[in-house]
């Protein structure tokens, strides 16, 4: 008996547009290997790893190179699977235990919203090589435990940019956000995102990237909630909440493929559960 595997198209109503996220739902835990070799197999920014224990889920996310520590596209999509699948009562909230701690998802309508926590950051000078490889003006330059966080002058040059990503590879850090106000009435704000060190050169709709970024324009627009597009190829919308140390994210999901591994998960060396 293989495992099944669903991809969910996340932040999208739209198939084919938003960002793409391959979903275990298992029965216990995989081992590590396995997870990254499956991640590594479906060749999409994550690849999501779940297992019920008690009234909460173990979640683990993977790029085709390296486990994350905090992913928001693999989570609505994970949220999606379970109630889409039988999984979860549809008005049942989904609770997640993380290597970022408790993370939750609910209905809201059409909607699926999360709550992850705020990844804010601080002032910091832009390390060698960074403004070369992303190629944009820059007004601000921030970092946190994860990203930096660089502000340029429009969305125009946000939507246009184009990366060396070997040059960026280089960087220490998960990513790159570059990010500004909207152009247009429908969103707020506007932003992409650059992670080739974590084996995704840009990724189409990046939540935890969001954990960032509503915090920064929080501060900027003196405003706690905001419509967001990510102006990748793909594309994607998200609405974000700022509650405190806590963001609540928006999107919407929809299933593009079920599939079934024929190579079943193995427990082998299990790692952080």
């Amino acid at each position: 008996m293989g495992q099944e595997i669903t991809q969910v198209d996340a932040f999208t109503a739209t198939p084919f547009a938003g960002n793409p996220a391959a979903v275990c739902v298992l029965k216990e835990a995989a081992g590590e290997d396995w997870m990254q070799n499956v991640a590594r197999e479906m060749n999409l920014s994550e690849t999501a790893f779940l297992y019920p224990h008690e009234d909460e889920f173990n979640l683990r996310w993977f790029t085709p190179a390296v486990e994350v520590a905090l992913c928001g596209h693999a989570t609505l999509a994970s949220a999606h699977v379970l109630w889409e699948e039988g999984h979860l009562p549809p008005g049942q909230q989904a609770r997640f235990r993380t290597m970022s701690g408790l993370l939750t998802a609910e209905r809201k309508g059409g909607w699926i919203e999360l709550d992850f926590p705020a990844v804010r950051v601080e002032d910091a000078d832009p390390p060698p090589g960074l403004i070369e490889a992303l190629g944009i003006e820059t007004r601000y330059v921030g970092k946190n435990k994860f990203d930096y966080l660089v502000e340029t002058e429009s969305a125009q040059a946000v939507r246009k940019a184009t990366p060396d990503y070997t040059d960026l590879r280089q960087i220490q850090a998960r990513g790159v956000i570059i990010t500004s106000r909207s152009d247009s009435p429908q969103f707020d704000f506007v932003s992409r995102f650059f992670a080739p060190g974590a084996g995704v050169d840009e990724d189409p709709v990046t939540g935890s990237a969001h954990c960032a970024l509503g915090p920064f324009w929080e501060k900027r627009l003196q405003r706690h909630e905001f419509v967001a597009y990510q102006a990748s190829q793909r594309g994607g919308v998200v609405r974000v909440g700022v509650v405190g140390d806590r963001v609540k994210l928006g999107g919407q999901a929809v299933t593009v493929l079920r599939g079934e591994l024929l190579a079943p998960p193995d427990k082998g060396n299990q790692g952080q559960t």
